[in-house]
């Protein structure tokens, strides 16, 4: 099997910007399974980086591993130039089943993440509010989870993240438990909340559509040991219309090249 080509169009190359993550020969061996292997990457400031993979290269681990929930087996993952070695203020990370406290409010599930880290109590929730407004839920925030759609429990999980202000934020499949049309709406919010933020996206999807439409650059694992297969970096336009992405030829050939790079791995 070869590995996917790197030769699609990318953007111009931007002014040189010291990387917020580094990944220095990381792999992570479970047991007898190694799930990752000697993976090197960088991470700029102010970019959504998507990883995709057939199932089981180690997405997920990989995104642990930055976000310092387990250690690698080798190597080892740099935060502004100071070593991992578990979870940081500087990090926040979106799962993809929600985590929340179900018997906490919304507020208090947006403030929780501030509360942890000391913050008053008149400032994290006016900071929780200003965020729960941001992702669309103004007036829910006296509901309970079990009174919300998954989508709805899906944006108090990213109103959450974005709450404690963490320069990179770690997206764990975060759209893949709603229907295709909330998918879509989450999608086209995200990119607002990329060009608004400045901060460092690292997102996890099975889907190639979704990278593609999403991504400053696509890191492309084979499968396990997950290694770093190719490296895509579409070049898109984002302004105007979302439909006009997804009927854009290089949005369309840019899917078509992944999809012909990585569907050796799975017959």
């Amino acid at each position: 099997m070869s590995a996917p080509s790197t030769a699609t169009a990318t953007r111009p190359t931007a002014p040189s910007t010291r990387p917020i993550v580094e990944v220095r020969g990381v792999s992570k061996v479970y047991g007898k399974v190694r799930a990752l292997h000697a993976i090197d990457l960088e991470f700029e400031p102010g970019r959504l980086t998507s990883l995709l993979g057939p199932s089981g290269c180690g997405k997920t681990t990989l995104l642990k591993i930055i976000a310092g929930l387990i250690p690698p087996s080798e190597g080892e993952v740099r935060i502004q130039g100071r070593p991992v070695t578990g979870p940081g203020p500087e990090r926040a990370f979106v799962f993809q089943d929600f985590a929340l406290l179900p018997w906490a409010t919304v507020l208090k599930n947006v403030a929780f993440g501030l509360e942890l880290r000391g913050v008053p109590r008149a400032e994290r929730e006016e900071r929780a509010r200003h965020w729960i407004a941001e992702v669309g839920l103004a007036g829910f925030e006296q509901s309970y989870p079990h009174q919300l759609s998954g989508g709805m429990r899906q944006r108090v999980g990213l109103a959450r993240a974005l709450a404690v202000d963490a320069q990179v934020l770690l997206m764990d499949e975060p759209f893949s438990a709603v229907d295709e049309q909330t998918r879509r709406k989450f999608q086209e919010d995200l990119l607002g909340l990329v060009a608004r933020e400045k901060k460092t996206f690292l997102f996890v999807t099975h889907s190639i559509e979704e990278a593609v439409y999403l991504s400053d650059r696509i890191v492309l694992l084979s499968p396990r040991p997950g290694r770093v297969a190719g490296i895509v970096e579409p070049k898109i336009r984002r302004d105007g219309d979302p439909e006009r992405i997804r009927r854009d030829p290089v949005y369309l050939d840019t899917v078509e090249t992944i999809w012909r790079g990585l569907k050796g791995y799975v017959e």
